[in-house]
């Protein structure tokens, strides 16, 4: 064989034989990543909570393929942490691979679910990577370690169109609603036990890019706790202490709220989460302009009151017309929260039972009459929620309204915890990740929110009246925040 170094010239001919196999080739090797394609539709920039397909194709019949999902999220120290999952699937005879119906053959998690890389996400020590934004979520298509295609989606918290703006007249509160479009029909909305403005303006943002006009209404405001200690309430005009929280507020709210242009003022409801659930059903049995509540992870009755230098066993929760509702003590208290100093697990549901247990006459004289109200009610419960028993609270509701021939939603998940509220989309798996423990596995957290976000969405619309056409999705508007 002779020599490289030594072999004849090529013809002009033979040259062009070569160029032309070697452009054939590098044509087929392009055809064919490109063929191996990771697919989300209808688009890769939604609002979040949209339905989404995830498709894989172009793979051979039975290839073993995975994907990854890389995630920003800022959590509410407002520092962006990131978050991975990923999945192994095999191929079906036609090469592709439907996230919606393809379970994994191992990897973050089990069964087939389009939004399991999304709710099984583990939190992922390092830096941020580069090139990827808040509300982005990075999906690679991989063979081995080799990346086949990625594709870039971003969930966006709100519709991009959504105007935000304070509300003086309530500290913390802002209103949202889309602009241009109305009467729309309103809602007021509210956290829970946690307090300060996060969770009112979330829910706020996420309503109103369904079309309603939403005030979102914090009413309590504690001292925090940040790594260096002790940090000051975020709203100090707000009580510091959950004690005798007047539920004569939604009414001052709605007087308001109807008084706004673009609000339909006789189409207005309540949003509650937890103890924002039982704000709503305490003024609902007590105010004939609610037309519409959904009632998150929610308690039947009036629970006793607490924070600094509050002595136990004596104050409400809420109050009305200046006077302290009857309210259920809890028993055990102190000792459960020893575990944020020992470590040991956090389950508020335990003192809350207890304290329901021994005071039957106390449970009795709490009861929130949600028979009085006549309109239309969703209350979304779960079975294994930790911080309170909403699931059978939930069904203690709807059994007294059925009582006096009144409908009840009732949504109760029997695996789930109490973080049930949201479009999902976003990670279960930190939910009792320290000491407080909101109950629930990662999974049935996951698919309980994904289930329950589509028919809120449809009980409000119901309930409430048909909101006017959205306007188009463009992510390139740029939101007033």
């Amino acid at each position: 064989m002779p020599h490289p170094m030594n072999k004849p010239p090529m013809s002009t001919a033979i040259r062009r034989a070569a160029l032309g196999a070697a452009m054939a080739l590098a044509v087929l090797a392009s055809h064919g990543a490109w063929a191996q394609r990771l697919t989300v539709s209808p688009a890769t920039d939604v609002l979040i909570g949209t339905p989404l397909n995830i498709t894989v194709s172009g793979l051979a019949a039975g290839a073993e393929v995975s994907v990854h999902s890389l995630r920003v999220l800022t959590g509410w120290t407002g520092q962006p942490s990131v978050y991975g999952a990923q999945a192994r699937y095999r191929a079906d005879a036609q090469g592709r691979v439907d996230l919606a119906t393809a379970a994994p053959m191992e990897g973050s998690y089990q069964g087939a679910d389009v939004q399991g890389l999304f709710w099984s996400a583990q939190l992922v020590p390092g830096p941020v990577p580069e090139g990827l934004a808040r509300d982005q979520v990075r999906l690679s298509l991989r063979q081995g370690e080799r990346v086949l295609h990625a594709v870039t989606l971003t969930l966006r918290r709100s519709h991009p169109a959504v105007e935000l703006r304070p509300v003086a007249e309530f500290p913390g509160a802002v209103l949202a609603s889309l602009p241009g479009v109305g009467p729309l029909p309103a809602l007021i909305a509210m956290g829970g036990s946690e307090g300060g403005s996060h969770t009112a303006r979330e829910a706020a943002l996420r309503l109103a890019s369904q079309g309603f006009a939403v005030l979102g209404l914090p009413y309590y405001s504690p001292s925090g706790w940040g790594p260096n200690g002790p940090t000051p309430p975020e709203l100090p005009t707000l009580p510091q202490t959950f004690v005798n929280i007047p539920v004569d507020r939604l009414q001052t709210a709605r007087d308001w709220l109807a008084r706004q242009p673009g609000v339909d003022a006789d189409r207005i409801g309540l949003y509650g989460v937890s103890k924002g659930a039982e704000f709503a059903l305490l003024a609902a049995s007590r105010m004939p302009w609610v037309r519409s509540v959904v009632a998150v992870v929610p308690t039947d009755v009036t629970w006793e009151g607490w924070g600094q230098d509050v002595p136990p066993g004596q104050s409400a929760s809420f109050a009305w017309q200046g006077q302290p509702l009857p309210f259920v003590p809890y028993k055990g208290m102190a000792q459960e929260m020893a575990g944020f100093s020992t470590g040991g697990p956090v389950r508020f549901r335990r003192p809350h039972e207890a304290g329901r247990a021994a005071h039957p006459g106390a449970v009795a004289a709490a009861r929130i009459p949600v028979e009085r109200y006549a309109g239309a009610l969703m209350v979304i419960g779960a079975d294994n929620d930790q911080v309170w028993g909403s699931g059978p609270m939930a069904r203690r509701i709807a059994a007294a309204r059925q009582t006096a021939g009144l409908a009840t939603d009732l949504l109760v998940y029997p695996t789930a915890g109490h973080a049930l509220s949201g479009p999902g989309w976003s990670p279960t798996t930190g939910y009792n990740a320290g000491p407080m423990q909101m109950g629930g596995d990662p999974p049935a957290n996951g698919r309980a929110v994904a289930d329950a976000w589509p028919k809120t969405l449809d009980f409000l619309r119901r309930s409430l009246g048909p909101v006017p056409p959205l306007p188009a999705f463009d992510p390139e508007t740029q939101p007033t925040r």
